[in-house]
């Protein structure tokens, strides 16, 4: 094979380590730490859960179903729930969520910031106080945005997050430190430094062909290493 070849290998692969030293690094240290958390960890379920069992009965929910159907534009799916000590009806529309009482059938309105606090202490499995809490128009990033929800903070070593509804004090999500580790890592590993969800972004992918190249050149260099060796032989 031309010396040449080897030559030009050498010089390419030495100079595409030095571009993708950090991200190698970035991308073998983010597989360890990513690997090595449970998922249920990074979704918090040993911190918060976001679903409680319902203690009402099918008797308890009294209130006529055409009622609260009627004030609906177009329902799509009806849903029996509970927020703390109410049996709820959700009726579900291309508009959103709509929450009744079960018993009653009138329209609950929206839960204070004290029904907000009791459900969230309710669906935590920690022992931790509230540390704050905030009414959002829009929610950050790692609740996608959503809007109109309650932010609760709790004191907990892990800055365990409960993100609310504003309309019917649903738990939509749970965030802690561990699921913030998980997704810098994440962004680290995919390369997507916004919105941290392109798996296919430009920045990725040019690195990623540049990671190949440099795993070719190290080939070749190898190759050359044993022809040297089989000639000294």
């Amino acid at each position: 094979m031309n010396k040449r070849i080897f030559k030009h290998a050498r010089k390419l692969h030495k100079w595409l380590g030095y571009l993708l030293a950090l991200q190698i690094f970035a991308w073998l240290l983010g597989g360890l730490v990513m690997s090595a958390i449970p998922l249920e960890k990074v979704h918090g379920k040993h911190l918060a859960a976001r679903q409680l069992d319902n203690p009402f009965k099918q008797q308890d929910y009294s209130a006529s179903l055409d009622s609260i159907v009627a004030q609906i534009n177009e329902p799509q799916q009806i849903s029996y729930r509970h927020f703390l000590t109410t049996p709820t009806i959700v009726v579900t529309s291309a508009q959103g969520e709509s929450s009744f009482n079960g018993r009653t059938g009138q329209l609950l309105a929206a839960p204070t910031q004290q029904n907000i606090i009791a459900n969230a202490k309710a669906h935590l499995l920690i022992d931790a106080t509230v540390k704050h809490i905030t009414q959002l128009d829009v929610g950050p990033r790692e609740v996608g945005y959503k809007a109109n929800l309650w932010q609760v903070q709790f004191d907990d070593l892990w800055s365990t997050t409960l993100y609310l509804s504003a309309l019917n004090g649903q738990v939509i999500t749970v965030r802690s430190t561990i699921w913030r580790i998980f997704d810098f890592f994440w962004m680290l590993h995919i390369m997507d430094y916004d919105e941290r969800e392109d798996f296919n972004n430009p920045l990725l992918i040019s690195f990623s062909a540049t990671s190949v190249l440099f795993c070719i050149t190290g080939m070749l260099l190898l190759l050359q290493n044993v022809r040297l060796r089989r000639r000294k032989l």
